[in-house]
């Protein structure tokens, strides 16, 4: 058993984003603007070489072979020279050329880390010129993103915190009006439905202060090993009763052999599930039935839930997992559920999926690693 954060427990972390951006910043630089700086100065040069070339050779023909051996040998002094001097200039354009194109890589590369959440992070500024200049406006947009960032999760903070006293209160004092049986069905239908907003209101608090944990590496992991087959089959049952009032049917497909223990937290794994069947009874509700499917491989152990709702828009779903994006979704929500989800599975080496399904539905998979 142990307890890990952030800091200390390797996962694909903002630094492996970083790579990707840095490998995707140089798969731009074949296809961009970067590139195409390279061609134009390729092609002019091509192009003055070519009509030096092309006058050269008709001065030869033409005037050579009529020329006086003194001439001659003027006009092939003349003709090194400029040659030398064309190499010089060819030698001071690709330097020329590689002190502009260099920096703006990297500078291009930079900027698509800070698109990709690495907030904060610092060029080195080499230059005092245009571009040192375009330096120093990155690492100043950097700077007030990453301090914007940390206000927001502060204020995220603050709030929830501040929050969680008087849901609490809703909630309890709720449920004791609920065991009075002197309450009209009018009123007892209210205070069920104040119940229910006090108990949405608090899942969304608790999001909340999971996302900010997050955030400034507050988060932890009790890791042991454990049973997800059981862990699974115990979140179903808990979670059943709740969809079948709401008449929505739940079902369940476990492995057929024995599933080996894996290293994980049981408490946040449950939380991945509860958010994703919670998900899916929103958004699949008109489908009427979710399904759960346990699977293993010769790597992983995975998790499919589905539902038989209508899917995700084909332009949002690289989106849904970005902290509070709702797209076109009606329905009610913080928008950080799969974000948190998403860190979950990533602070156990695993993956989390998401998919629409062929006919109807959406499928979100869950991979954790055997080892």
């Amino acid at each position: 058993m142990g307890l890990l954060n952030r800091e200390n427990r390797p996962k694909p972390s903002p630094e492996s984003r970083r790579s990707t951006a840095r490998r995707q910043a140089g798969r731009r630089d074949k296809t961009g603007h970067l590139y195409s700086i390279r061609r134009r100065w390729l092609y002019s040069n091509a192009m003055l070489a070519l009509g030096l070339l092309i006058i050269v050779t008709v001065v030869v023909n033409l005037i050579i072979p009529l020329a006086a051996p003194v001439v001659r040998l003027s006009f092939n002094i003349a003709l090194g020279l400029g040659a030398a001097i064309i190499a010089i200039l060819f030698a001071a354009n690709i330097f020329f050329i590689r002190s502009i194109v260099r920096p703006i890589t990297e500078i291009t590369a930079a900027a698509h880390r800070i698109s990709e959440g690495s907030y904060g992070i610092q060029l080195n500024k080499q230059h005092n010129d245009e571009v040192g200049e375009l330096t120093d406006a990155i690492n100043d947009m950097s700077m007030r993103i990453n301090q914007a960032e940390a206000l927001k999760t502060e204020f995220i903070s603050s709030v929830s915190h501040e929050l969680r006293t008087p849901i609490t209160a809703i909630a309890g004092w709720g449920e004791t009006l609920l065991y009075d049986d002197s309450l009209s069905p009018d009123n007892r239908r209210g205070v069920e439905i104040i119940l229910g907003e006090a108990r949405r209101l608090g899942k969304l608090v608790e999001e909340l202060l999971e996302f900010t944990r997050m955030e400034d590496g507050r988060f932890t992991l009790n890791i042991k090993q454990i049973d997800l087959a059981q862990e699974l089959e115990e979140t179903i049952f808990t979670y059943r009763e709740h969809l079948r009032r709401d008449g929505i049917e739940l079902s369940y497909t476990p492995y057929e052999g024995e599933v080996p223990e894996i290293s994980g937290d049981p408490e946040r794994l449950r939380q991945v599930f509860y958010n994703i069947l919670d998900n899916a009874a929103k958004h699949g509700r008109d489908g009427g039935k979710i399904s759960v499917k346990l699977e293993l491989d010769d790597t992983d152990v995975s998790v499919e839930i589905r539902d038989f709702g209508p899917g995700i828009p084909a332009d949002e779903i690289e989106h849904v997992k970005m902290k509070f994006f709702k797209g076109s979704s009606k329905q009610r929500g913080s928008g950080i559920g799969l974000t948190v989800c998403e860190e979950i599975v990533r602070y156990h080496d695993g993956r989390l999926e998401i998919q629409n399904a062929a006919d109807r539905g959406l499928f979100v998979t869950v991979k954790l690693p055997l080892t």
